[in-house]
């Protein structure tokens, strides 16, 4: 790009996007504005060329919306993490079940039969994993702990962080200092944070083994904090807990309505915000119709979040995954909650071909979790599959409405409802539930 344009530039924001970035047309060219809102008269500076768009920073507000509010993290604009704390919680819905509707519609060829009630839970101090960057800043004189720049691959200096689970949301400050003491600090790049009902992990990455006064760095900080240390020096493999000392009873969340525990990894996935994927796991099931005598087919099944408490009702349930841990955990978590109906196996489902002996054992309910690429190879093969009910979860409404049409356009069902899932208020990401029927 120019140094012309990069200068400051002026222009009046016609709309705004999910993600919270306002759309100006420039000398014939789109341009988004992170941050800002529609009607504003903003000044920016271009950051990013593209093809049909660009990409700007805000400067400043010129004449600001009425919907623009006062964001209560003191970093938000400079921190990568939120995108929308400068609009209220309702609007930032609205601009999510547009984006859905709008990509069912576009995309998909579409529409729902019946808008469902958004899955809402709270909006601050929600988030139980994430992933902290740590870099040693001479410059700064410090250790810094947070998440990436928005406009810059730095980490943000930050002292709190308003949307990470207690007690971490206040930990930025300690954990800098903690790791300013070390002798491995400029070897440490990551902490993985993990907050269950029992327990608050930190799994620290160390590219160097730590001495013995920085291990009894660390343990000190568990003990004063009340958090469980882990140290990882490679892989997935080489997580050991440090502080306290072993064993200790695994990280687990608690699932109350179904009577289900599920324990998982420090550094495995888990639905991001408790809350929230306690009301979704309840819709999803309410949303399959499951009885006594029906068997379920949970794709993408994770370590059983919807799996295990489908097993309650439901004859038989059977999860598949690709990640051999993941599955390994799902066994384990049906063997522990007593679901001898539950079963899982591991299998690569961008690759299925409908040979499977387990797709053609006659499934009445399909429940899908997929990564944000979606489930094409599975719609491919809806129809060996051929279930009444779908429930489909997901985190990215543009595979989903591609993954809709093929349901809807090509396989005979009908897209009987769907709606959104604030699963991560403040960021772009759109997370949704849809349920068709033949």
């Amino acid at each position: 790009m120019s140094r012309r344009r990069r200068e400051p530039e002026t222009a009046r924001i016609e709309s705004v996007s999910h993600d919270g970035r306002g759309i100006a047309a420039v000398s014939g060219k789109k341009v988004f504005v992170a941050g800002a809102l529609a009607g504003e008269e903003v000044r920016f500076r271009r950051r990013k060329s593209r093809r049909n768009f660009d990409e700007a920073e805000l400067l400043e507000v010129l004449e600001p919306s009425p919907d623009r509010i006062e964001p209560r993290c003191e970093a938000f604009g400079r921190c990568g993490g939120c995108a929308l704390q400068h609009v209220t919680a309702e609007e930032q819905r609205a601009l999510k079940f547009q984006a859905l509707q709008d990509n069912l519609e576009r995309i998909g060829k579409v529409n729902a039969g019946a808008w469902l009630e958004p899955i809402v839970g709270p909006t601050w101090h929600y988030r139980r994993r994430a992933r902290l960057a740590v870099k040693d800043v001479p410059g700064k004189g410090r250790v810094l702990v947070g998440f990436r720049e928005r406009h810059a691959p730095y980490i943000t200096d930050m002292h709190r962080c308003e949307v990470l689970a207690s007690p971490v949301d206040a930990l930025l400050d300690p954990l800098s200092e903690l790791i300013g003491r070390l002798s491995i600090r400029a070897r440490l790049p990551q902490i993985e944070v993990a907050v269950a009902d029992n327990a608050v992990g930190l799994v620290f990455r160390v590219l160097d083994v730590p001495t013995d006064d920085d291990t009894a760095e660390l343990r000190r900080f568990a003990e004063d904090h009340g958090v469980r240390i882990y140290l990882q020096s490679g892989g997935v493999d080489s997580v050991v807990l440090l502080h306290p000392e072993p064993p200790q009873e695994p990280l687990y969340y608690a699932l109350p309505e179904y009577d289900v525990r599920v324990e998982f990894d420090p550094i495995g996935f888990v639905q991001i915000n408790s809350e929230v994927n306690r009301q979704m796991v309840h819709r999803a099931l309410e949303l399959l119709h499951v009885d006594a005598d029906h068997r379920v087919l949970d794709l993408y099944c994770g370590i059983g979040n919807f799996s295990l408490p489908l097993a309650r009702t439901a004859r038989e349930v059977l999860g598949v995954e690709g990640d051999v841990s993941l599955v390994a955990a799902a066994k384990a978590n049906a063997t522990s909650n007593d679901l001898a109906n539950a079963d899982f196996r591991c299998a690569d489902l961008s690759k299925i071909d409908g040979k499977e002996a387990w797709l053609r054992t006659g499934w009445d309910r399909l429940l899908l979790d997929p990564a944000r690429n979606g489930a094409a190879e599975v719609m491919a093969n809806i129809g060996t599959i051929a279930p009444e009910r779908i429930v489909y979860v997901s985190c990215h409404p543009g595979t989903l409405a591609r993954d809709a049409g093929t349901l809807v356009n090509e396989h005979g069902y009908r897209l009987e409802a769907a709606g959104i899932i604030d699963m991560f208020p403040h960021t772009g990401h759109v997370e949704s539930i849809a349920v068709f029927n033949k």
